[in-house]
């Protein structure tokens, strides 16, 4: 145990320079080794074709000015000797055959196949996209206490590459940072991110793992809000991911993707996109079972969507006339009712087949009964206003209407039924309706009460009543 302890402390003091001379070092022999196995003629072909392009990938790494300084290609490099070192353990097992089974070497090859496209791929990613000259190197720049802006960026540029290299537990352990970081330091985390770290972001959304996946929607959530990364994310297509979140994640992760949807669908473009990637059927299924927060996310998204007229159509198909109806009647937030209502007045706007269905659900009662509690009464108001046409050709809704007359307290919407009927009277076939059904009646007692409209409304119909009565002699 003592001796395994040195032994680590020896390595841990390694330069980065040794390392790379003993990466180097590894890989002849590594060739070497390969080349002497008989077995498996097809695996380690393919192996040594990798093993080939090590070095001049090294040469590259090495190349840059920032590699003896940073901490990334250290770790780089420590992991491809690490990798070289299992193929010399295979190859030697597969010269004397003595593995355990085919099967088993098989899979053993397999994984080594897959570790050193890994490492070609990280180190490429080095190079490639810009990550050394980004990531500052903490030691350095944290002894200079006039630059505490940099060594935090520095160290957080750091962080960000980790998302997208290495393998998944490396990441998943990057991402805990992350995660703990956004909480405490937001704005230097927006200051420093970059699309490629968007990108990474976006491929763990689709981590096996439902803890990544759960961590990963969170950091995403909280870009989405900060109104900086919107284009990046939708981009990088992060639009797919999230709706199968929202139909199927955790209940942390359904609430963090219909957050983001809801950020996101600000935009009409990506509002169209959501429709496209099918994100209305999970959304609205949300919005019928889902928690406060989410019910309230899934609304505001859907309401979004609504304000794009071509996508109307797709909304009506998957039945949101029945879903905001339902909201403005037993929505868990004040919220959720107020994006229901302005939903329905979007819906209202233009297309007569979605006024008669607001009409046929029951959404003039509703949106009636909205008006009298504490919320903004435009959006309300609106989609009464675009349903007063069909209102008159509607038989039913007449009827609805006088009921809402019911002068007993606990009735909140008959000042604005009255208002409706007054709107509506100036039909000759509306005021009858209204009177056959007993708005008269009603009327006189509104007017006693000094609701506001109804002396007015009362004074309408008995002038038709009078000359309907005159004509008839």
């Amino acid at each position: 145990m003592v001796e395994d302890g040195e032994k680590n402390s020896v390595v841990d003091r390694l330069s980065t320079e040794e390392w790379l001379s003993c990466a180097q070092g590894l890989v002849p022999k590594t060739l070497e080794k390969a080349r002497e196995v008989k077995g498996f003629p097809g695996r380690w072909k393919m192996i040594i074709s990798k093993l080939e392009q090590i070095p001049s990938t090294l040469s590259d790494l090495s190349s840059h000015p920032c590699f003896s300084k940073n901490a990334l290609c250290k770790e780089q490099l420590q992991a491809v000797s690490k990798t070289l070192n299992e193929a010399i353990e295979l190859a030697e097992l597969c010269v004397k055959e003595k593995y355990e089974g085919k099967l088993r070497m098989q899979s053993d090859l397999d994984a080594l196949a897959g570790k050193l496209d890994l490492n070609l791929r990280d180190c490429g990613l080095l190079i490639k996209t810009g990550v050394l000259g980004e990531v500052s190197f903490p030691s350095a720049v944290a002894s200079t206490s006039a630059e505490p802006e940099a060594a935090v960026h520095g160290n957080l540029r750091e962080l960000l590459a980790r998302l997208q290299i290495g393998h998944l537990e490396a990441k998943h352990k990057a991402l805990d940072s992350l995660v703990e970081v956004m909480k405490e330091d937001e704005k230097n985390v927006l200051a420093v991110i970059g699309r490629s770290n968007i990108a990474a972001l976006v491929q763990l959304l689709t981590a096996t793992s439902p803890r990544i996946r759960e961590k990963t929607v969170t950091v995403i959530c909280s870009l989405a809000e900060s109104g900086s990364c919107e284009n990046w994310l939708v981009s990088e297509g992060v639009l797919p991911p999230l709706i199968r979140l929202v139909e199927s994640g955790s209940a942390v992760g359904k609430e963090k993707a219909t957050i983001s949807l809801q950020r996101l669908s600000m935009s009409s473009e990506t509002a169209r996109s959501i429709v496209g990637h099918g994100g209305v059927r999970p959304l609205i299924e949300i919005c019928r079972t889902g928690d406060s927060v989410s019910q309230a996310a899934a609304a505001c998204t859907l309401k979004n969507i609504s304000a794009v007229p071509e996508a109307r159509q797709a909304l009506a198909e998957e039945g949101i006339v029945k879903v905001m109806v339902n909201l403005l009647d037993c929505g868990i937030l004040l919220g959720s009712k107020e994006y229901a209502a302005e939903c329905l007045q979007n819906l209202t706007s233009s297309n007569d087949d979605l006024k008669r269905s607001v009409i046929s659900e029951g959404g003039l009662r509703s949106l009636l009964a909205y008006l009298d509690g504490p919320l903004p009464q435009e959006s309300a108001v609106g989609a009464l206003r675009n349903l007063v046409g069909d209102t008159k050709k509607d038989d039913k809704s007449v009827p609805n209407l006088v009921a809402l007359l019911d002068p007993s307290p606990h009735n909140t919407a008959k000042k604005y039924a009255v208002a409706c009927l007054t709107l509506l009277s100036s039909s000759k076939k509306c005021k009858k309706l209204m009177i056959s059904y007993g708005a008269i009646g009603y009327l006189k007692k509104l007017t006693e009460m000094d609701i506001p409209g109804a002396k007015k409304l009362l004074e309408r119909l008995e002038r038709g009543k009078l000359k309907s009565l005159f004509s008839k002699k």
